[in-house]
């Protein structure tokens, strides 16, 4: 876990922050002076579960955008490292190069062997450069849908981890195919004989989220966000600045309660008290818990029904009027 000397604190985070430097404080007090200071740390400790508590109730819409950013939140490869064990990651499409902002693998999760699929972000500047700050290029999905159709050979599950702010738009992405090769998975994913599962685990923005996100069932982390524009790029569109951005994650509805409500997803699955950047273990824990159920239940439904059941989940999807 992260020492709490270099963890970062968001705003709405910063009474946290002062209750920890409180306790830290009392325990250098409490050192130089060989005084016996537990019951004011341990009534200090009570009011930082609290504290989370009361900040976590209380999240708007951009607050948990903020969250699923932060930069001590767990990625791809820490939950699979929790989650899973025997796990080979395998590397390139078999046409351009190896995208590391695009992982995956096989690992054992639960004594069932599966595939492990999900963008990854940096923990520091150097890393994020090379993961291109979890932005996939185009042999980023190839590499993906390669490992997929690899799972379905071995007939394995397969799992995707959502974490993107969007794939990559630049210019040398687009030369090779980025939104033909978003649009492969989404129709090849839609016709996997195997149980596919997809986890949105901190940002799921737009075509990039969707080029791993077709699945038999789909959820979101408790603080996470799922929708088709970021809320500074809708906030520039509409407002022609970037101030409104409170206000475009309000109005795009993109938190999990929403996107449950809109049956776009099929569960919210919660989080570590105060968000996931607290507690790796208990977060990968939580979801360990919740996927290995759903392999089971996926697994008793014939391939064929199966894969009906996809399509149809997906082609009711939305909200329209016909005059």
């Amino acid at each position: 876990m992260i020492e709490l000397k270099k963890r970062q604190f968001l705003d709405f985070e910063k009474p946290i922050k002062d209750l920890y430097d409180q306790i830290e404080q009392l325990r250098i007090t409490a050192e130089k002076s060989k005084t016996n200071m537990n019951d004011a740390i341990a009534m200090l400790e009570e009011r930082v579960v609290e504290t989370k508590k009361q900040i976590t109730d209380n999240l708007t819409p951009w607050q948990k955008v903020q969250l699923s950013r932060h930069p001590d939140r767990p990625y791809t490869l820490k939950y699979i490292e929790l989650m899973c064990s025997n796990f080979m990651e395998l590397h390139g499409d078999r046409n351009v190069k190896d995208d590391k902002a695009m992982v995956g693998g096989f690992a054992q999760l639960g004594g069932e062997t599966v595939m492990m699929i999900g963008q990854q972000k940096g923990s520091n500047t150097k890393t994020r450069q090379l993961r291109n700050f979890g932005m996939a290029n185009p042999e980023g999905y190839r590499k993906a849908l390669r490992l997929m159709k690899l799972a379905e050979k071995f007939d394995k599950p397969i799992i995707t981890l959502i974490d993107t702010p969007g794939a990559y738009p630049g210019l040398e992405a687009e030369e090779r195919g980025q939104g033909e090769a978003i649009a492969r998975n989404i129709y090849e994913m839609i016709r996997l004989r195997v149980p596919v599962i997809c986890v949105i685990i901190g940002e799921g923005a737009s075509g990039g989220a969707l080029g791993i996100g077709v699945g038999d069932r789909v959820y979101m982390m408790e603080n996470t966000w799922y929708t088709v524009i970021s809320p500074e790029s809708c906030s520039s569109i509409l407002w022609r600045s970037w101030d409104k951005k409170e206000t475009a994650a309000e109005q795009l509805r993109l938190t999990g309660t929403d996107m449950l409500g809109f049956g776009l997803v099929d569960g919210v699955i919660p989080e570590p008290l105060g968000g996931t950047h607290w507690d790796y273990e208990q977060a990968a824990t939580i979801l360990k818990d919740h996927l290995l159920p759903v392999i089971k239940e996926l697994r008793a439904i014939d391939p064929a029904t199966r894969i009906q059941q996809r399509i149809e989940k997906f082609g009711k999807m939305g909200f329209w009027e016909e005059n």
